[in-house]
């Protein structure tokens, strides 16, 4: 049996995610997110046969419940997760020092623990043909100040799939992490939303990314088992800069275009 997990399933680029799996012949599609209300919607609407977790994955130990459920199917001798998509994440517009601590550790267990415990428990289940797509984001290129804690927690999902890859190369497993530029999801909404009193967010120099475009090129890149899928020009361009140009320079630009 091919399983396809997808966490943050019930919004954005998740749930863009399970729907594009919806056409390509997975057995089951387990979809993990905190609104269970989403998560019921979105497997009716399915016609792939579907299961939901609902799970807050910033507590720590829920990601047990999903490995309950992968060590219960695995008397299964053709069970494989053939599939994980990890887009369980969010951000915020705030310096370091705006943001409280429960704030700080939300962000840092959903964008970067999560991750890699869920990776983690889905591991054993991978097997040659299996793809694994890390959400992270052109923002893993280089600092942002006033956008800095979810920079840096993207740059450990950049690092840490890059790692991975070596790892377990050799083992058939296709690993990428997708890294485009704004796209048009509720990220921006609550990213702006949650900003600080006087916190500037930043001014959209390039048109946002549909979530059916990150999830297609996405793919494609993942295909020919390339480590980083950017998805546009801009966040090539973001990819490039952060490798040439001093971080001086690239937050520096940062900043202006926050400004105008």
């Amino acid at each position: 049996m091919r399983v396809a997990i997808i966490t943050g399933a019930s919004s954005g680029l998740g749930r863009e995610y399970a729907l594009w799996s919806d056409t390509q012949g997975y057995d089951q599609i387990w979809l993990v997110a905190r609104r269970e209300g989403r998560l019921r919607e979105l497997a009716t609407s399915l016609s792939t046969e579907s299961r939901w977790l609902s799970l807050d994955l910033a507590e720590r130990g829920s990601v047990t419940r999903l490995e309950d459920e992968l060590r219960r199917e695995s008397d299964r001798p053709d069970f494989q997760v053939a599939l994980l998509v990890n887009a369980a994440g969010f951000g915020k517009f705030a310096n370091v020092e705006d943001m409280s601590l429960e704030q700080t550790d939300a962000l840092v267990d959903l964008n970067c623990r999560a991750v890699a415990d869920v990776t983690r428990v889905c591991l054993p289940y991978l097997g040659r043909g299996s793809r694994v797509l890390q959400l992270a984001s052109c923002a893993a290129f280089q600092p942002l100040p006033g956008l800095d804690l979810y920079a840096a927690s993207k740059a450990f999902v950049l690092s840490y799939t890059r790692g991975l890859r070596l790892e377990l190369r050799g083992r058939g497993i296709r690993i990428t992490a997708v890294c485009p530029i704004w796209v048009k999801t509720e990220f921006n909404q609550v990213a702006r939303s949650s900003a600080g009193e006087g916190q500037t967010t930043v001014r959209h120099t390039f048109p946002n990314l549909s979530p059916h475009h990150v999830v297609r090129w996405s793919w494609r890149i993942n295909s020919i088992n390339y480590p980083v899928a950017t998805c546009a020009v801009s966040s090539f361009v973001m990819r490039i800069a952060g490798k040439v140009l001093p971080a001086p320079v690239v937050m520096g630009v940062w900043q202006l275009l926050r400004r105008l």
